[in-house]
């Protein structure tokens, strides 16, 4: 995954690359690793710099890498937790293919993300509806979902699985969430791996009502928004000094509701993404939906919803400003660094596998909860 992450090949890029550097002693790995880059958007107009249909991996800007919107309709869950319905006609281990309204991605069994290394940065992943099962090479593990996040950094390097469990049996399983990616600072992409959990009941709701006594609802998931401030991120993250102004932000509009989206500071950037909805008005500019905008930080905007409720996902924050270069699971700043993780890896596998499978799941009974690596645990019901 040279030029940007594409969950969609995941694990066959990460193996391929991975075996010819071990065959070779990286020759020829540096003609794959290139530094990311945007793809070109639109022509400015406005406060709105660019617009650009959202795919199923959505560009952002520094100081994020990318953002995945997951959306499935998974049916009943069988014994193992996986589909009850017959998987045959499905390219297990790596499909991403929509049929009957969803996928397996790396699954073969259940749905998700089996083992895989990270290292350089952040994931965040927003679970809007369904449950994820965490295990990873520290010996951490969890459930959450339901309006739940994430907030692993991968630091200096760790393993992790993101497995989608189908808890009930006797009814569907439908799944959405966001895993965005947010880059660290040189300084810090060799801190120790660290995750914490941000309970759907303590992340800040802010919310309004306009003139019209329409409301507006936003959930603020990092950084501050009016009177709510988001409960910290990981100690080492760009987004833990407010400095940095990094927010993401969750906004829900009642149908026919217009409210004002505050500036940030000169030099932020500033992305929207629009995926729930009929049509939205902004800077005089009508925006279909599942669309993403850049705009200019500096200007606050006016979004006025048409007839159907809407949500736009907010990411923003000042930019790391150093050199990206990213292959597979690993972002570093040098192709030099790259080679290392590599090395890495190959040595040490970041601390092995503690866990009996791959794409680990947790016991059905087991209720939303976190065993962090130093034993500490979160129950949540």
């Amino acid at each position: 995954m040279a030029t940007t992450v594409n969950r969609r090949s995941f694990l066959e890029k990460w193996s391929a690359a991975l075996a010819a550097l071990l065959l070779a002693r990286f020759p020829g790995i540096a003609k794959t690793l290139t530094p990311l880059n945007e793809p070109p958007m639109s022509a400015p107009k406005n406060s709105i710099l660019k617009i650009k249909p959202l795919g199923f991996q959505w560009d952002t800007l520094d100081p994020f890498l990318f953002c995945v919107h997951h959306e499935d309709h998974f049916p009943k869950g069988n014994a193992a937790m996986g589909p009850a319905t017959s998987l045959d006609g499905r390219n297990l281990g790596d499909d991403f293919i929509i049929k009957d309204g969803w996928r397996m991605y790396h699954g073969k069994n259940v749905p998700g993300f089996p083992e895989h290394p990270h290292r350089g940065f952040e994931t965040v992943t927003v679970v809007r509806e369904g449950f994820v099962d965490h295990a990873d090479s520290l010996g951490a593990a969890g459930r959450y979902g339901q309006g739940d996040v994430q907030w692993m950094t991968a630091g200096k390097g760790v393993q992790h699985s993101e497995m989608f469990p189908l808890l009930k049996t006797d009814a569907d399983n439908p799944m959405e969430l966001f895993q965005i990616w947010l880059n660290l600072p040189k300084k810090n992409k060799m801190t120790d791996p660290h995750f914490k959990m941000l309970w759907s009941d303590i992340i800040p709701k802010y919310t309004v009502n306009d003139k019209a006594g329409k409301q507006i609802k936003v959930e603020v998931i990092a950084g501050k928004l009016g009177d709510k401030t988001a409960a910290p991120p990981p100690p080492n993250s760009w987004a833990a000094d407010p400095a940095n102004e990094v927010a993401i932000w969750n906004i829900k509009l009642e149908a026919g509701a217009t409210w004002q989206l505050p500036a940030a500071s000169s030099g932020i950037n500033r992305m929207l993404y629009y995926y729930e909805g009929h049509g939205i008005t902004i800077a005089d500019t009508l925006i279909n939906n599942y669309n993403a905008l850049e705009v200019d930080a500096t200007a606050a905007l006016t979004i006025q919803n048409g007839d159907t409720a809407a949500s736009i996902l907010v990411l923003q924050g000042k930019p790391i400003n150093e050199p990206v270069i990213q292959y597979g699971p690993f972002v570093m700043n040098t192709k030099e660094e790259i080679i290392q993780a590599f090395d890495d890896y190959h040595k040490t596998q970041f601390g092995g596998w503690p866990w009996k499978k791959g794409d680990q799941v947790h016991d059905r009974a087991s209720g939303r909860f976190a065993i962090h690596a130093d034993g500490r645990r979160e129950d949540k019901g």
